[in-house]
């Protein structure tokens, strides 16, 4: 587990403004002032949500009407968040992704409607009907069978992208293709097999050909290896429930704020994500992109970058992944597209180790607003903010505030999950130290694993990297190790006098079999 320290305390708000439009906020709103409005309501957010750090940008008919930091960089410490600040954005990559595939397809390399086998031959999947029937339209919409989220933590063990693509044939789908919406990460990785197939270059390369270059977002990167040496950084911070139950049987909440150090980062799982996640930007980078979408592929100097038909393309709703009475969700590739009753606006949400973003635009009012955090808050608070900032240019008489209600409903709902927490009853372990120390595992997939005894202590050493970590027990047989910012569990398995092996634990549902004790 990550150590946690509570912080009972709230934040200071520090404010950073970086741009402010010459364009009155009022010329869009009747006598109000925006960043007045604005600056007390985002202290508000952040106060009571603990938020260390976050930085915003609006644009409005294609100027940025706002941009701004608030906040610090890295919890105690006084470095001020600004609208050039990098934070990573996550899921939000995965727009890009899809962005360039588009402008592929403008190009001539492609169709959406290719076969995926067809470009690349040595395309597997465990279904043998999807291998040959998935076409491009399908690898970025959530709709490939697979569990949700399954895959996503194998990278954290140092697997590269290459690895998991060789583990797509052995991932039993859970779902029937394009029948049931399930997000996941490691689909994209298909997608970014084909970029470098088609165009020769890799796919960071092609991000930056042609998105951030023709865009000038000139401050933003597309691996974890960048992320660690560039400048005017915010730091990753650890963002958890912490309640307890006193001796009276009542629970205090608390949550747990403090920065990510380390190998706590995932940064090489945020460079092997990639292309479903690995992007860091600024606000202000945000606000250039989200005026592509916003001005049908047409860039500030009036030059073409992507046609109307492969932005519209993009924007086409195609999975429901959530309704009710009062609006309607689906997915295109690579935005959320919400109908409520009032307007529809495409957004996408993104978290990584330490970091959440929102990002969404209305083309109905041309505007765009770019949300970026430096703690893994969940998606109410990003809301809150947004959904005020579109009522603020509707010109509603009372602009909404699900700060305080969201935030009590999260509260509500961690201490139930904290009432539901059970303790296993303890058990006695049937294979002592000696029984597992000095053995060497293998996985026919996976390559193999070493445990030793230094000091008293066990290590496990395993993974592509031979990562050497501790490895704790937990109960009985049962053990975990932690290591790329994520906590593995693994059981040793045998028949109660021998041990054939250790069953290890992805996070889903993904079991690739024993780790065969080698004689």
């Amino acid at each position: 587990m990550k150590n946690i320290r509570v912080r009972g305390f709230i934040l200071l708000a520090v404010l950073h403004i970086c741009f402010i439009n010459v364009v009155s906020a009022n010329s869009y709103a009747q006598n109000r002032d925006f960043e007045t409005e604005f600056v007390d309501y985002i202290n508000k957010v952040k106060n009571l949500w603990e938020i260390p750090g976050l930085s915003i940008s609006v644009i409005k008919d294609g100027q940025i009407l706002y941009s701004a930091g608030f906040g610090v960089k890295e919890m105690g410490l006084q470095d001020s968040v600004d609208c050039s600040t990098l934070f990573q954005i996550g899921s939000v990559t995965k727009s890009f992704t899809a962005l360039t595939i588009a402008s592929m397809v403008d190009q001539g390399l492609l169709s959406w409607d290719d076969s995926v086998k067809n470009i690349l031959p040595d395309f597997r999947m465990y279904d043998k009907w999807v291998e040959q029937n998935m076409l491009v339209k399908d690898i970025m919409t959530h709709r490939s069978g697979l569990q949700g989220q399954l895959g996503t933590y194998i990278p954290n063990m140092g697997y590269s992208r290459d690895d998991i693509y060789k583990m797509l044939p052995l991932i039993k789908p859970k779902y029937s293709f394009r029948n049931s919406y399930e997000y996941n990460n490691i689909t994209f990785i298909i997608a970014s097999k084909i970029i470098e197939k088609l165009t020769g270059k890799s796919w960071e390369d092609n991000v930056r050909e042609r998105v951030f270059l023709p865009l000038q977002m000139n401050r933003s990167i597309v691996t974890g290896e960048e992320f660690d040496v560039a400048n005017n950084v915010s730091a990753a911070h650890n963002f958890s429930y912490a309640g307890y139950y006193n001796s009276d049987s009542t629970i205090t909440d608390s949550l747990a704020i403090y920065p990510l150090v380390g190998d706590e980062r995932a940064l090489h799982w945020l460079t092997v994500i990639g292309p479903a996640g690995s992007i860091s930007s600024t606000a202000h980078d945000m606000s250039k992109y989200l005026s592509l979408y916003l001005n049908d592929g047409v860039l500030p100097n009036g030059e073409r970058l992507i046609s109307k038909s492969q932005i519209d393309f993009l924007k086409r709703g195609i999975t429901i992944t959530s309704q009710d009475s009062a609006r309607t969700t689906l997915y295109s590739n690579c935005w959320f597209v919400e109908q409520n009753s009032r307007y529809r606006f495409y957004f996408h949400t993104g978290t990584t180790w330490g970091f959440t973003a929102l990002v969404a635009y209305l083309p109905e009012l041309n505007l765009g607003v770019s949300l970026l955090f430096n703690s893994e808050i969940p998606s109410a608070p990003r809301m809150a903010i947004l959904r005020r900032v579109i009522d603020y240019f509707f010109n509603e008489k009372e602009l909404s505030d699900l700060n305080e209600s969201s935030y009590s409903e999260w509260i509500s709902s961690s201490r139930k999950r904290l009432a539901t927490v059970k303790k296993e009853e303890p058990a006695s372990k049937q294979y002592s130290d000696s029984h597992i120390i000095g053995q060497y595992y293998k996985d026919d997939l996976f390559g193999g694993a070493k445990i030793t005894l230094e000091n008293g202590e066990l290590f496990i050493e395993i993974g592509p990297k031979n990562i050497k970590v501790k490895l704790e027990h937990v109960n009985g047989d049962k053990y975990s190790y932690r290591t790329g910012g994520y906590t593995y569990k693994m059981e040793f398995i045998g028949d109660g006098s021998k041990i054939e092996g250790f069953d290890l634990s992805f996070g889903y549902s993904e079991n690739f079999g024993l780790w065969r004790k080698m004689e």
